[in-house]
């Protein structure tokens, strides 16, 4: 499974931005969707996730409210609309997929920028 993110730049804080990540490949191996990111400094935080079957979802505190995980019609394409950013949203942001309980699969990062 290939996964391909994009969607990233640079935007003032409160502004928003929508992160894409299309996954190729043996994509029906794969039921969870997820978004990762990683500030300078700090280790890795889960954002959000979604079940490419059922559709639930699950985020963490510190964006619950603000962003949105959803899949595209042919569910290989997960979106992360993001609201309300704050400077400290600033992150390199990665997608991935799981098979089963684990993350397996990563696509390259893509850079978020909050300016004050």
């Amino acid at each position: 499974v290939q996964l391909q993110a994009s969607g990233g730049g640079l935007v003032q804080a409160g502004g928003s931005l929508r992160l894409s990540c299309a996954a190729s490949g043996r994509t029906f191996s794969t039921y969870r969707m997820g978004w990762f990111r990683q500030a300078p400094g700090k280790e890795r935080e889960f954002i959000a996730s979604i079940n490419r079957n059922d559709g639930s979802t699950y985020y963490a505190d510190s964006v619950k409210g603000r962003f949105t995980i959803s899949t595209g019609s042919a569910k290989n394409t997960v979106y992360l609309q993001m609201n309300v950013l704050k400077p400290e949203d600033t992150a390199v942001y990665s997608c991935t997929a799981s098979t089963g309980s684990n993350w397996v699969y990563w696509g390259q990062g893509t850079l978020v920028t909050v300016s004050s």
